[in-house]
């Protein structure tokens, strides 16, 4: 076991070093000033960690006089990121963190950088961009994200003859990341393949694998597994990388895969400067490959290694404290350790079982309405977790009809969108002409007459030549088996794309310019223009968003490149759409709200089968997982905490009757001011708002959002309780209770 015992500070440090330490609690400052071999930090949720790692970053500068390019910092988002980056740089000097200033005293990144302070996926783009030549690759590599990666694994099934409703692109897609997250290649995934499905996937893999390496491109998960076999395989590439990295934090460490973990271990094995920061009881995303035995095992891996823990907690009062525990402390596999707080008990946490899912959105809605009124915590302080994303539907109609403003985190997010992804393939190629994923996306985009056959024998032609995609292209006038027209629109298509890479290549147009550029001459715009439909016209105003999210680039980076732009774009996170502007509430999977914190919390859907999921049910290491996602949700909360179930759910397009959640039963009942539909039924205001009070009568026409119009055909039922019976046009009769039923008078 990591002793327990932690080194002091030095008997007299500087007056900075002084002011480094002043305001930390005794375990804060010990784990700043530790020297001596591995430091493993147990981080509490709402514990200060990140005032601990920043503080711990100047300290080595300004008292260990360590070089600031030689200290590698990671953790797991950009938002992160960018915390950590200002606030170090506040500690010792924004010009070490690669941060300048405009005459405005707006931030921007220095063009040659600083201290590498980013993501574990930006740290290894940037080591490749440099080294990637040594495994084949162009250094101006494409990365794929998780859509590139599943379409090119489609292309591979095609290719292999496979049946894609048995052997789906999406799943082979998962099964080839949580491969190389276990630096699991193709040859070795092969041998262990044991049953038919397997065996295909092994295929794939191998053939996705040489598409990749042919187009120049890194999925994902291949920047930190290219990168860990570029250090295994040169001596000298890692021994120059160890040596300008002589201090390795990392952030987040119960997080990290069998490849993360393997990257930080070679460059820091022999001199054994690491720090690690985590908590395994917020370790949630074993589905992407995180490994809780990361930290668990950490004095196994570094028997050297000192281990602090902080348990003093800043953010939330101690009953969520004490119902977070509660929880969590069921787990077996588990460091313990105990939450506390010197803020005062605060308010109960408060239960409320409805009647169904209509009731319980309403409930949230009308109790964050009336915390706005009665207690003025904004709409924007408040947030409600659910554990999967249709759950949000009713959550999102209900705000609706009740004018609650929100935004959803993690919904479909901007980059995903078809009009986005379809301008970015234009641009990509631009950047990498071996990028084939792309080049396929907008050979017929918009439509210039190019159809399947043509894709497929420009295909064949490339795989026997041994090109790109686009090198096939090119040569289209040499494929027999392309009719003439098919020929003229494929020279048409490289001919456009050469004429927009001229025109990018002279340098004279700016990254917004670029993108007017792509939708002008390609058609793009004007296609969607010509179609004049509100959903045509609506993804024209994300094309117009794309150019001034370009154009905000280079306000921050002067003189970045297309391809510094497109990189950028690739390591966007779901977290990064999250806008904590005060005025909204927001809605979000408990995945998404990992390292956010409101005021209000409300966790919904609280029944067994729902949360825990019922995958997780009989499954213990599973279960411990959900538990783990239940403490990760229940500590985001300041001042209060709402737990909701119901006794009937209609999700994924059944009804079910489940017991409420162990989690429920898990928490203390002193700790819990209890609330159900009979006596805390929506107040009068929401009631109105949705229908009952709203004057709607038997013959009237109305407008639901999810079945549309229809007419009333009987209205009855106690006042608060009233049923209308309701004849859709396209969805026949339906039995609605007005109080829950967003329909509008039409």
């Amino acid at each position: 076991m990591c002793p327990a015992t932690t080194s002091t500070a030095p008997a007299a440090p500087s007056e900075d070093g002084a002011a480094l330490l002043a305001g930390l609690n005794p375990e804060q400052a010990a784990a700043v000033v530790h020297s001596g071999g591995p430091l493993l930090i147990v981080a509490g949720a709402g514990s200060g960690k990140t005032r601990v790692l920043t503080h711990r970053i100047a300290w080595l500068i300004r008292e260990r006089a360590a070089d600031p390019m030689g200290i590698l910092a990671i953790t797991f988002t950009n938002k992160a990121a960018n915390e950590m980056k200002e606030r170090v740089g506040a500690l010792v000097g924004e010009r070490l963190v690669g941060i300048t200033r405009d005459a405005e005293g707006r931030m921007r990144p220095r063009r040659w950088g600083g201290m590498w302070v980013s993501t574990f996926h930006a740290a290894c783009a940037r080591l490749l961009r440099d080294e990637a030549p040594r495994l084949g690759y162009d250094r101006s590599f494409t990365i794929y994200d998780a859509d590139d990666a599943a379409r090119l694994a489609g292309l591979c099934i095609k290719d292999l003859g496979l049946d894609p409703k048995r052997v789906t692109p999406r799943g082979v897609a998962h099964a080839i990341s949580a491969a190389k997250n276990d630096l699991v290649d193709f040859d070795t995934y092969a041998l262990r393949a044991d049953n038919w499905y397997e065996r295909q996937i092994a295929d794939v893999y191998r053939l996705y694998q040489e598409r990749l390496h042919r187009a120049s491109a890194f999925d994902f998960d291949d920047l930190l597994v290219k990168t860990v076999e570029l250090l295994q395989l040169y001596d000298d590439v890692l021994a120059a990388y160890r040596e300008r990295f002589a201090h390795v934090l990392v952030d987040e460490w119960q997080d990290t895969n069998r490849a993360q973990y393997e990257l930080v271990r070679l460059l820091a094995r022999e001199h054994r400067r690491l720090t690690v920061v985590g908590d395994g009881d917020q370790s949630i995303y074993r589905f992407r490959g995180a490994d809780v035995r990361n930290i668990l095992d950490f004095d196994k891996d570094f028997p050297d290694a000192t281990r602090i823990t902080l348990a003093r907690n800043y953010r939330s009062t101690q009953t969520i404290l004490d119902t977070a525990n509660a929880v969590i402390a069921h787990n077996v596999g588990r460091i313990p350790k105990r939450l506390w707080t010197d803020e005062g008990a605060g308010a109960p946490v408060v239960r409320y079982t409805a009647d169904n899912e209509h009731d319980e959105a309403a409930f949230v809605a009308e109790e964050v309405s009336r915390l706005a009124e009665r207690d003025e915590v904004p709409s924007g302080d408040c947030a409600v977790f659910y554990r999967t994303n249709a759950q949000s539907r009713v959550l999102e109609e209900t705000c609706i009809r009740l004018g609650v403003a929100y935004q959803i985190v993690g919904g479909t997010r901007f980059y995903e969108r078809r009009e986005i992804r379809d301008l970015l393939a234009y641009l990509r190629v631009l950047v990498n002409p071996a990028d084939d994923v792309s080049a396929k996306r907008v050979l017929n985009v918009p439509r210039r007459g190019i159809g399947a056959r043509t894709e497929e024998a420009l295909d064949l032609f490339a795989g026997r030549e041994g090109g790109s995609f686009l090198a096939a292209c090119r040569r289209a006038e040499e494929n027999h088996l392309l009719a003439p027209r098919a020929v003229g629109a494929v020279t048409d298509f490289v001919r456009l794309l050469d004429g927009l890479r001229t025109a990018v290549d002279a340098g004279e147009l700016a990254l917004r310019d670029i993108v007017e550029l792509v939708w002008r001459r390609t058609g793009y715009m004007a296609e969607l223009e010509a179609e004049r439909t509100v959903e045509a016209l609506g993804r024209a105003e994300n094309l117009r968003e794309l150019a001034g999210v370009a154009e905000d680039f280079t306000s921050l980076q002067p003189d970045a490149t297309l391809g510094e732009f497109l990189e950028r774009i690739a390591l966007v996170t779901e977290q990064d759409s999250f806008d904590a502007d005060g005025s909204r509430l927001t809605l979000m999977t408990m995945h998404n709200a990992k390292g956010l914190e409101f005021e209000v919390v409300f966790i919904v859907g609280m029944e067994d089968s729902v949360f825990p999921h019922h995958r997780s049910l009989g499954e213990p290491e599973e279960l411990e997982e959900e538990r783990r996602l239940c403490y990760v949700a229940m500590t985001r909360a300041r001042r209060r905490l709402y737990l909701t179930n119901a006794w009937s759910r209609t999700l994924f397009g059944g009804t079910s009757a489940n017991p409420p959640s162990r989690f429920l039963k898990e928490v203390p009942a002193e700790l819990v001011e209890a609330r159900s539909a009979d006596h805390a039924r929506p107040g009068p205001r929401a009631v109105g708002r949705q229908g009952a009070d709203d004057g709607l009568g038997v013959g009237d026409r109305v407008l639901h959002p999810t079945f549309g119009p229809g007419r009333i055909l009987e209205i009855g039922g106690r006042p608060g309780n009233e049923e209308a019976l309701v004849r859709f046009d396209e969805y026949g009769a339906k039995r609605l209770l007005l109080a829950y039923a967003p329909m509008i008078r039409r």
